[in-house]
């Protein structure tokens, strides 16, 4: 230990102290102490019950290992060293790390005012700093979450592409091997170590700041708040009154409950933010509770997608489904087709905007819900769901509701074609996946793990 060696005008030159041995069970004891720089050892030998002789020779023994350890840094290489036999410059990897961040933030710094001016807008427009930092945390968390996930994803496919010798049948010996270089170089070089964090830092405002620019997915990454459409900016959420379509008079909400199949999404907080992440096979269960005051949304979804991830979707601990369940209630001051939802710490509208009926039984067959999050006059989300009880639909019915979505003026909130997203579907008469890593899933409780998350959900929810 390392104390402090003046008291006033007092000043401790050096320290002799002893512990006791009657509950240690040692029969030698070392107690050290930095005094005035120096480290100052006190040994504590169980005398008589060890001769002094054979006390004197470990005391001697113990010194000259210390003398030992004192030296052996003179003879440990630097751990950069092998940078230097590279010929790379020190501090250069670091440098050019940060040079990417900067060229990233430049690249975005349009989309990053803008998002800084419509967040000091929001905090300035709300009175209460809860509902402020609830609303602004909801954007973090999905605004963080995609390029989190960006790379364990990515890193998954190269795992199952690497070639070589399975071992226990499930991770390539080639990508264990390279997995301890690259562990190994991380841990050695101090200079690797910074520049990877710069890099990792560097890439994750870059990933962040082309969300807020629109370039990383107009259906499922599109951060800015108070984004426009077509050269123009369209400033908070519309009104019910404002989107709702005349197919919603005597709107049913009971009819509206079961099983939907979901075709398209604008939505950031579904996750495909890139080919590797997509998800497939999304469905929206809703069921209202016994007093009709409430409902619940089970929210199914896989991924990642076979044609996004052909070497690791099959792999993965939610090839055979997920749920996570979102909230609402029904509120008797809005009108039929509002829905109150909670998620995420969160409350927000859940506008049902159109609805398409079979003209035989009345039963509704598609859907178009738009949900929206608005603080302060700065709108923090949109989301766009088709939906339909059928898992497919064809090219027409698609384009028709993108016609319908028009006639509401959803396109400018992101219901146009080239800002919705079309969710992959593998099929429900597919057969349930099972191979070694779901085994290994199955082995280790993952799949009754993700289960008991779905009812404790649920049942806390009700």
């Amino acid at each position: 230990m390392h104390s402090q060696i003046k008291h006033g005008r007092y000043e401790v030159q050096d320290i002799f102290f002893g512990t006791p041995h009657s509950r240690t069970g040692c029969l030698y004891i070392v107690s050290a102490m930095t005094v005035n720089g120096s480290m100052k050892l006190t040994f504590h030998p169980a005398a008589p019950i060890v001769s002094e002789e054979t006390n004197e020779k470990f005391a001697d023994a113990f010194v000259e290992m210390l003398e030992k350890v004192s030296n052996s840094n003179s003879s440990v290489p630097e751990p950069d060293n092998f940078l230097s036999r590279l010929q790379i410059p020190e501090g250069s990897l670091s440098i050019a790390a940060a040079a990417f961040g900067v060229i990233g933030v430049a690249m975005h710094a349009g989309a990053w005012s803008e998002f800084f001016s419509n967040l000091a807008e929001m905090k300035a427009n709300v009175a209460d700093p809860k509902d402020f930092w609830d609303a602004f945390n909801f954007w973090i968390f999905f605004a963080v979450g995609h390029p989190l996930l960006q790379p364990i994803l990515w890193i998954s496919d190269v795992l199952h592409g690497s070639p070589g010798p399975l071992v226990f049948d499930l991770v390539p010996a080639s990508f264990l091997m390279a997995n301890i270089l690259f562990i190994g170089v991380t841990a050695w070089s101090k200079e690797f170590r910074n520049a990877l964090n710069i890099a990792a830092l560097s890439a994750f405002i870059t990933y962040v700041g082309a969300g807020l620019d629109g370039q990383a997915g107009m259906g499922d990454f599109n951060l800015q708040m108070n984004d426009g459409y077509q050269g123009k900016v369209f400033k908070g959420c519309p009104t019910y009154e404002q989107v709702r379509q005349p197919s919603m008079d005597g709107f049913d909400l009971e009819k509206y409950q079961g099983k939907w199949y979901e075709q398209k999404f604008h939505d950031w907080t579904q996750f495909k933010a890139s080919e590797a992440i997509e998800v497939y096979d999304t469905t929206l269960d809703i069921k209202l509770t016994s007093d009709k005051q409430g409902w619940v949304d089970d929210f199914g979804v896989k991924g990642p997608a076979p044609d996004s991830a052909k070497l690791s979707w099959d792999k993965s601990p939610v090839a055979n489904g997920a749920h996570y369940f979102m909230f609402g209630r029904v509120d008797s001051n809005d009108p039929p087709g509002v829905l109150r939802e909670s998620g995420f710490g969160i409350e927000f509208p859940n506008y049902i905007v159109d609805v398409k009926k079979d003209p035989i039984t009345g039963e509704y067959t598609e859907a178009i819900q738009f949900q929206c999050l608005e603080r302060g006059g700065v709108r923090v989300f949109e989301g766009i769901n088709f939906m339909s009880r059928n898992p497919v639909m064809t090219p027409d019915e698609m384009k028709a509701m993108h016609e319908r979505a028009r006639a509401a003026g959803m396109f400018p909130y992101g219901a146009s074609e080239d800002q919705m997203h079309t969710v992959a579907r593998r099929g429900d008469s597919e057969p349930k996946l099972d191979n070694n890593w779901q085994q290994m899933w199955h082995a280790i409780g993952v799949d009754k793990l993700l289960e008991l998350l779905a009812e404790s959900i649920e049942d806390g929810g009700r």
